[in-house]
């Protein structure tokens, strides 16, 4: 069993280095547009003010290359002042002596933000000195940041060998969820995957086949499956290299008796004349780019039937308002059904909240990598690296 924050005692003026995840979406003014990641996090820094503690956060955002004042999280700070008037204090530098010394001179109860890790490139390195520069601030390490789990970086993971270190709430939720979805499914259990990047689901879609009924593949994704049937997908976006790997899952699939379904018609770009059309065959300049009208009704009817749906990743080009239907469509399905639903990854969650049916999903997961990890059985890096009790 993990340690979590309530297993930590005496936090009574103790210094908690806090890794949160506040990778929070951005206008072009730097300005935040969705605080859900920022709001998920409020109860487990509520929880530590409570109990006396000192608290330092640290977090990424965005993918910067050096300092990036659109990019900065002092942004953050100042939504967080909003929640916790009078408490929060901001600091322009990730370690050094200027964040030392506000970290020594924080009183309890108080909160010091510290600026974006990523401004530092030994922060993705894991590199054990800036792990070192950060454990230098606190007395204990607290990972919340369930989005950034599957990653081994310094404030992620290579604190956590440094200092007594724990769980936060959210963490521990998340994990749990989709714990429970996994080893005790509600039937028929329904798992819909999307996205551009077969080669990242593959593993997770092989591993879904021990526990799924019926799994539903959109996405570019399903367009190297298509092909490994023999069907003719256009220009539209295989890896060739995977395509026997997608015949694999398939025929593993019929085995087990777990049924698959794929798109049978799509909305597509004609490359040519730069036109979208709606049609069953991609041929010739034809690249498809979401699910059409008929593959919406199959998955529907799918999810309509289901106990119990797993969502993962756009079933179209969903950054494009043009391909974004099916994507729409399905999570408002999810939403009608009866079905205990989980969506993990960011187009996916912000599919439902344009449906305008998010509080209709029985949990939008804040992490679409750490997710996949679960989802493939893996178990997450940060958790590997906490404290067990």
């Amino acid at each position: 069993m993990l340690k979590t924050i309530k297993d930590l005692k005496d936090l009574k003026g103790k210094r908690v280095l806090l890794r949160a995840d506040f990778n929070v979406p951005l206008d072009k003014d730097g300005d935040i547009l969705d605080e859900n990641r920022i709001t998920a996090e409020l109860p487990t820094i509520a929880y530590l003010i409570k109990q006396g503690a000192r608290v330092i956060i640290c977090s990424h955002l965005g993918r910067p290359k050096g300092y990036d004042k659109y990019l900065s999280l002092f942004s953050v700070a100042v939504c967080l002042m909003k929640h916790f008037p009078n408490k929060v204090k901001f600091c322009d530098k990730t370690i050094g002596p200027e964040a030392e010394k506000m970290a020594k001179d924080l009183k309890d109860g108080e909160i010091l933000l510290l600026e974006n890790t990523r401004f530092d490139p030994r922060e993705k390195e894991n590199d054990r000195m800036f792990a070192e520069s950060l454990a230098k601030l606190a007395d204990i390490y607290v990972n919340d940041a369930f989005a950034s789990a599957h990653r081994k970086h310094a404030s992620t993971y290579g604190v956590a060998t440094k200092l007594p270190s724990a769980i936060g709430f959210l963490v521990e939720k998340e994990v749990r969820v989709f714990e429970k979805a996994l080893s005790k499914p509600q039937r028929p259990f329904v798992a819909i995957f999307g996205g551009a990047k077969v080669e990242d689901k593959l593993g997770m879609i092989s591993s879904v086949l021990d526990k799924a009924d019926v799994i539903l593949i959109g996405g570019a994704m399903a367009y190297t499956f298509l092909l490994s049937k023999g069907h003719n997908v256009g220009n539209s976006m295989v890896a060739l290299d995977r395509v026997n790997d997608a015949y694999q899952i398939l025929k593993k699939a019929e085995a087990k008796g777990v049924k698959i379904v794929l798109p049978v018609d799509h909305v597509a770009l004609n490359e040519a004349t730069g036109r979208v059309v709606k049609t069953t065959e991609l041929g010739e300049n034809l690249n498809g780019r979401d699910i059409g009208a008929k593959t919406i009704k199959l998955f529907c009817q799918e999810i309509a039937k289901a106990g119990q749906v797993i969502w993962n990743g756009p079933l179209g080009e969903y950054e494009n308002p043009k391909y974004r239907k099916g994507t729409v469509k399905i999570a408002k399905a999810i939403a009608a059904s009866h079905a205990d639903s989980i969506i993990g990854g960011g187009d996916s969650v912000s599919a439902a909240k344009v449906a305008g049916v998010a509080d209709k999903i029985s949990y939008l997961s804040t992490g679409g990598g750490a997710s996949l990890f679960l989802l493939e059985g893996k178990a997450l890096p940060v958790l590997e690296v906490i404290d067990k009790i």
